[in-house]
């Protein structure tokens, strides 16, 4: 009788907790049965369609769909503080677009978090996501990772949306379905932080010096975007890619995902683009700052956004990677002003013992007499002298392991 009875509470207690959304897995966020979200005015449509479990939503985007957002109603709840992180399933239409998500912290729109995730696949994929994964897209004093213990808190996370902002230089047509957004109560993290014992640059330079083929990430804004208009004619890494075929023999192949008017974490939010072409680069450059200034980002801000660059890339890569960071680079009418800026790359390269590039130093060293001779009309972005230069400063860091 005991048995019959324990086996009888044992069906209704796993009927509520199916009831409550619970399959062994995490309490659900949004089961995506009903379209619970709200279209975009333009350029964004949502139809319902098969899921993975029951139904699942389908977000189309248009042409030109910067700025584009699906807004839920799902928001941050007590029990998210003391869940690991969350997932979802998506399945593709097999492009080599980006699907996105973001949430606002404790409804201060400064504090957006943003993630990125493939849309290559056409079967149902699950994506997990520890809250250290999300990435703060603004400079911002609160702008601390998503942490339960210590940092932002998940449960003031605001409603999710869905969409991208300029920065993922991606807007061409694409769409994606989602399934089962659910919490994780635990996930395996990778702890070991890669940091090399030795100097930071030693492997690639070894590589360089057995004239090995060797493949270089140049992460940056518009001084490194080969469609910015002032690189058209030239631009530093091409120049590193001839410097390091001519000097050493060396094949160099370089992937650029640099976008222009980005901000270093918003070349974070976007690194799985390239991870899908490199995932495990010789060398990966991080050339950041001006946009990042004008934004208001402290020297204070900029280091430990620096400091969690070199971690997100480190991981991200498997430790595979070399990081060398860029010291901001000046402009004529910045030419003292972000002095703070390059301290903190200095800073944290040390930190993480990652290697160092100072071209904040060598443009003052160079444009002493005659600063100007250095940039394009604009007297921000380089001519062809400032271009030579930072490429010619990329290969002594080289040259050097990365040592400060």
């Amino acid at each position: 009788m005991r048995s019959r009875n324990a086996t009888l509470w044992v069906a209704v207690l796993l009927a509520l907790l199916a009831q409550a959304g619970y399959s062994g897995e995490g309490a659900l966020i949004d089961s995506m049965d009903d379209v619970s979200f709200a279209p975009p005015k333009e350029k964004g449509a949502l139809d319902l369609v098969e899921g993975k479990v029951g139904k699942a939503v389908k977000f189309s985007f248009s042409d030109q769909c910067s700025g584009v957002w699906f807004m839920g109603k799902a928001r941050g709840k007590p029990e998210w503080d003391a869940a690991a992180g969350f997932s979802f399933w998506v399945k593709g239409d097999g492009s080599n677009h980006l699907g996105g998500l973001q949430f606002v912290w404790n409804e201060n729109y400064d504090l957006r978090y943003t993630y990125a995730f493939p849309i290559d696949s056409t079967d149902w994929k699950k994506i997990t996501v520890a809250w250290r994964d999300l990435v703060p897209a603004l400079p911002h004093p609160q702008a601390r990772l998503i942490d339960p213990k210590n940092g932002n808190a998940p449960s003031k996370l605001g409603n999710v949306w869905i969409g991208k902002w300029f920065f993922w230089k991606d807007y061409a047509a694409h769409s994606y379905a989602v399934d089962e957004i659910r919490l994780e109560p635990a996930l395996e993290l990778d702890a070991n932080e890669y940091k090399p014992d030795g100097a930071p640059l030693a492997r690639v330079l070894a590589k360089v010096k057995a004239k090995q083929p060797i493949t270089i990430v140049t992460m940056g804004d518009s001084l490194t975007d080969y469609a910015h208009w002032a690189n058209k004619a030239t631009n530093w890494p091409t120049i590193l890619k001839s410097t390091l075929k001519e000097k050493f023999g060396v094949e160099a192949t370089i992937v650029n995902p640099a976008v222009g008017g980005s901000l270093l974490r918003h070349g974070l939010i976007v690194m799985p683009r390239w991870l899908k072409e490199a995932p495990e680069p010789d060398l990966v450059t991080v050339c950041y700052g001006f946009n990042d200034h004008d934004s208001k980002m402290t020297g204070e801000l900029f280091l430990d956004a620096q400091k969690d660059a070199v971690d997100r890339i480190r991981r991200a890569t498997k430790g595979k990677a070399d990081v060398l960071i860029i010291t901001t680079c000046p402009a004529v009418s910045k030419w003292d002003s972000m002095a703070d800026m390059a301290e903190a790359c200095r800073k944290a390269a040390a930190e993480k013992n990652a290697g160092i590039c100072d071209i904040y130093a060598a443009f003052h060293e160079a444009g002493k007499e005659n600063k100007e001779r250095l940039y394009c009309d604009d007297k921000t972005h380089m001519g062809k002298p400032g271009h030579e230069l930072i490429a010619a400063k990329v290969v002594e860091a080289l040259e050097k392991g990365g040592k400060q």
